[in-house]
């Protein structure tokens, strides 16, 4: 059987937690996961007689005040348009506001609510409902449920074992990292409502050790200057923005009607956060101003926070996170420009600086991708000491995006995480119960080739911890959950299939010093024209070792020295069970966990 991830506290769409049983023996629950025995979604009925008041032909109220019920589980169809949702107290006051893709014909799954103090839902469908019949024959009304717990035991085949995922609903990039107190914490855009993109809300989970991840309640909902879009946090040693030395302080988007920056303060490591009163802290004129990534400047004495407006990013200064100055722009005519330059990073290796900046259209196959920039930065501005004409990228897969790397990591390490998915499917891969997991921890460094300087990526040390924590048994063949390390003597090829005839396909060609991955026959893709591809990237040099990472549902094949990374997702109808190996020698470690 295998060992998997058993978390301890529930993701919740709320800062309360559910209240949830111990899995029995027998249980495999993955990560970012909990079981929950006799549960949901056999609750009681939420719509009794007379609780549902039909107002017009797209606009209905729910009575839902009068229940003990923690919870009322929405159920939902993604085929369907959005229906909005207000959620009214017993003041008449709007409390919240969400929308989900209540279910007219089918349920595909449930989201819960938590009640608190609600009284009504102020239900608005959308789309042209002469198509779908009438409101009150909607499935959502007998499907609706209440209960005291939510189910999330695993029921997606293609949930990874070893990569973070949500427990359940929408993940996209990852937000505010930071180490402290010997805990890696990832905060995540989250949509608890359903798992497509909507009501961006900052997700939580944190881990010891970089592999294994406890769900936590959620940490900045949505409020009247907008939804949580992507951000940083910093520990705050001095105390100089005054909300006590060592407090966490997160900057996010706040996504209105426009874009502005605002921050969020926590003073017990990062669990619950205080929304600083004098929101917003800096605004700017453009359609596309977000994701800003802060970080301190030893030689101003000041922090820095880089931001993505448009097709530039902006650099801002500040003695306290509270007040900030406008330093400088970098950008116009530098790299790639075929899509909107979003999340930003800056990372210090000495006197060498790296820009990361990712953009969606625009990668090289399609999609979102993420490009970098080299050069110098003294606290002013950023200097490149690349050709504008140069366009760098920090991982040649489809499935790599919205990279940052965590503040206040110990050592000095650089530990990037990236969002493994692309825009162009992201909303349509082959899962229900959640969509997108993080890739692999990834540890940068620098090096140069051919006068240029370039960013390696090697796996985390944390990976290697993982080999040997899994008893380093080494397999005959690859297993759903494995690390292949292949040793090559030249130019060579792997090709991983199993009996359905799906295959996955790298070549490394030493001559053109290229690696190639074709996933075109790698299992279901009919979900998107765009997902079928050969992806292919330099080298930078010669190549003696690949690591290949297989988790299910995805592939990130590493030089041993970082020089090229390709991260691709796959959905094989079953696990890749085969290997043929021409040009290297290849030594296969069953990943349990």
């Amino acid at each position: 059987m295998r060992k998997l991830f058993v978390l301890t506290t529930l993701l919740m769409a709320s800062t309360a937690s559910v209240t949830v049983a111990k899995p029995a023996s027998s249980a495999t629950v993955p990560s970012g996961s909990v079981a929950v025995s006799n549960c949901a979604p056999q609750g009681k009925p939420a719509v009794t007689k007379g609780g549902l008041l039909r107002l017009a032909d797209n606009h209905v109220m729910l009575r839902v005040g009068n229940t003990q019920s923690k919870y009322v589980l929405l159920p939902v169809q993604e085929a369907e348009e959005i229906a909005a949702i207000a959620v009214i107290d017993g003041s008449n006051n709007t409390v919240q506001r969400m929308n989900v893709k209540l279910a007219v014909d089918r349920v595909d799954y449930w989201v819960p609510y938590e009640l608190k103090n609600a009284q009504l839902l102020d239900i608005v469908f959308h789309g042209d409902r002469r198509l779908k019949g009438a409101i009150a024959d909607f499935v959502c009304w007998k499907e609706m449920k209440l209960s005291d717990c939510f189910d999330t035991t695993n029921t997606e085949k293609y949930r990874p074992m070893y990569h973070h995922t949500p427990q359940y609903g929408w993940m996209n990039d990852p937000n505010g990292m930071f180490y402290k107190d010997g805990v890696w914490h990832l905060y995540y855009q989250f949509n608890p409502y359903g798992s497509q993109w909507e009501n961006m809300t900052w997700g939580h989970s944190s881990s010891k050790d970089l592999i294994h991840w406890e769900a936590q309640p959620t940490a900045i909902e949505p409020d009247a200057l907008g939804d949580i879009f992507s951000g940083s946090a910093i520990v705050d040693k001095d105390n100089t923005a005054g909300f006590g030395a060592g407090a966490i302080i997160a900057m996010y988007t706040s996504a209105g009607k426009n874009q502005t920056q605002s921050i969020a303060y926590s003073t017990d490591g990062g669990k619950t956060f205080t929304k600083y009163a004098g929101n917003p802290v800096i605004t700017y004129p453009a359609p596309d101003f977000r994701d800003p990534k802060v970080f301190w400047h030893e030689g101003t004495k000041r922090w820095i926070v880089v931001l993505a407006a448009g097709q530039e990013v902006q650099f801002y200064s500040s003695p306290n996170m509270k007040d900030w100055t406008y330093e400088s722009s970098f950008g116009k005519e530098y790299g790639n420009h075929d899509g909107v330059w979003e999340c930003p990073d800056m990372l210090s290796f000495g006197w060498d600086w790296v820009l990361l900046l990712n953009i969606n259209p625009g990668g090289p196959f399609g999609g979102s991708a993420t490009q970098y920039f080299t050069g110098s930065f003294d606290g002013h501005k950023f200097t490149c000491n690349s050709k504008p004409s140069t366009t760098k990228w920090m991982d040649y897969g489809k499935d790599h995006y919205a990279t940052v790397t965590f503040s206040n990591a110990p050592g000095g390490r650089q530990v990037a995480l990236a969002w493994m998915s692309n825009w162009q499917y992201a909303n349509q891969v082959p899962t229900k119960q959640f969509r997108s997991a993080n890739s692999i921890p990834r540890d940068l460094n620098i090096f140069t080739d051919g006068g240029e300087t370039y960013l390696a990526s090697k796996p985390s040390p944390e990976m290697d911890a993982l080999r040997k924590s899994s008893g380093a048994k080494k397999a005959k063949k690859p297993t759903e959950t494995c690390e292949i390390v292949v040793d090559l003597k030249g130019s060579a090829s792997v090709v991983l299939s199993n009996s359905k005839g799906e295959k996955v396909t790298m070549a490394y060609d030493e001559g053109q010093r290229t690696l190639t991955m074709d996933r075109s026959k790698s299992g279901l893709s009919d979900f998107s024209e765009a997902f079928a591809a050969e992806t292919v990237g330099p080298t930078h040099g010669v190549i003696r070792q690949l690591r290949i990472f297989i988790d299910r549902s995805s592939i990130e094949v590493f030089d041993a020295e970082g020089k090229i990374v390709m991260t691709n997702l796959v959905f094989p109808t079953e696990p890749y069970n085969n290997i043929k190996v021409k040009g290297g020698k290849a030594t296969i470690y069953e990943i349990k966990n």
